[in-house]
């Protein structure tokens, strides 16, 4: 019964496929780029899914076939060629439907999108402020790794070093779906380099990460928005404190500040500002669906409460827990250095598995 249930439902993702397969060779698709552009990517996300039907049908009919083989055969050595294929086949086939039901799940059509990701110093003086520093060096290596690009937008140092907060833009195929699972309070504990009686401090900072609007997605009106200019701070050259290359733009409706300094043009300072205030204005929307999401999955994975201790990396034991999934790794220096994609791997697999329980087949 679920057996022809699923293929029922890949029959009509198929038929879809060949449908938007078929429009975009129209002439009236191919001249509107969006439409085109949106087809495309639904064409190439339904793919796996006809993949993985067409593999699911043949391993049917080979069961099938199999069975048959078994019930007629005389030949001893062929009926057990036919029974393994049986035994093979029995244990495939549920390990499909699981992976269909999956495939089958709709996607979060955030997830293809660019991110803007904050980094904030916590409770802990300068020692949160130099952990901030750490998760952004950590961040910075894990994009090196994914080919991904990523723009500082605003920063604001730490006394002793790190930063109090940092802001930045990632660029890359399919960066929120994979950052989103990092948002979320980070705590350390470890002994600060000014503690004399080498005691473990535990200070905390907080990362957040949007995904980065489209111009389709919100329109902001000009009269909404005051734009301020001074001069940038820190490194950069001789146009640093001479220049009025920074820009602060204020939503008024909002009431949303957004900063960006990094750029020694104006105009470029003006166009990431405005992204990443479009950002910020969209994710006032996107909140509600997160709060939704919450709701209904225990593992809080890439929900609305930004506020909640996901992760804490512990320094004398050389140790990394994540806390949504119970996932201890005793090997700090290697999750450190960049190399988080293990740890995201099993966030996806919970989040899936939270999923598939809201979205039975």
């Amino acid at each position: 019964m679920e057996e022809n249930m699923i293929l029922e439902k890949l029959e009509g993702v198929k038929q879809r496929f060949i449908e938007v397969g078929e429009l975009l060779t129209r002439p009236d698709v191919l001249s509107d780029m969006d439409r085109y552009v949106r087809l495309s990517k639904e064409y190439k996300d339904l793919q796996p899914v006809v993949d993985a039907l067409e593999k699911y049908r043949l391993a049917l009919s080979n069961l099938e076939s199999s069975r048959a083989l078994l019930a007629t055969e005389k030949d001893e050595e062929m009926r057990e060629m036919a029974k393994a294929e049986v035994d093979q086949l029995s244990d495939m086939i549920p390990e499909m439907e699981e992976e269909i039901k999956l495939l089958l799940i709709p996607a979060d059509p955030e997830d293809d999108k660019n991110a803007v990701m904050e980094i904030r110093a916590g409770t802990g003086g300068d020692e949160a402020s130099l952990f901030a520093g750490d998760l952004f060096r950590m961040y910075s290596k894990f994009f090196e790794q994914k080919g991904w690009k990523a723009e500082i937008n605003s920063y604001s140092e730490g006394t002793a070093g790190g930063y109090k907060e940092i802001v930045l833009s990632v660029s890359g195929e399919g960066v929120y779906g994979i950052l989103k699972y990092e948002s979320g309070v980070h705590r350390v504990q470890r002994v600060p380099q000014t503690e004399t009686q080498g005691r473990i401090h535990t200070s905390a900072a907080s990362v957040v990460v949007l995904p980065e609007a489209d111009e389709v997605d919100i329109e902001i009106r000009n009269e909404d928005i005051r734009k301020d200019t001074y001069c940038s701070s820190g490194p950069g050259g001789q146009s640093v404190n001479t220049t009025y290359s920074a820009i602060r733009l204020t939503h008024i409706p909002t009431g949303i500040v957004v900063i960006c300094q990094d750029e020694k043009s104006q105009l470029k300072n003006y166009d990431k500002a405005l992204k990443e205030l479009r950002t910020r204005l969209y994710n006032l929307e996107y909140q509600k669906y997160l709060d939704e999401v919450s709701r209904k999955r225990k593992t809080m994975v890439s929900t609305g409460d930004r506020s909640a201790k996901i992760r804490t990396y512990n320094y004398p034991q050389g140790r990394m827990t994540d806390h949504r999934i119970n996932l201890t790794l005793y090997n700090l220096p290697y999750v450190l250095d960049g190399n988080i994609q293990e740890i995201i791997d099993k966030l996806q697999v919970a989040e899936n598995a939270e999923r598939l329980k809201e979205n039975t087949i």
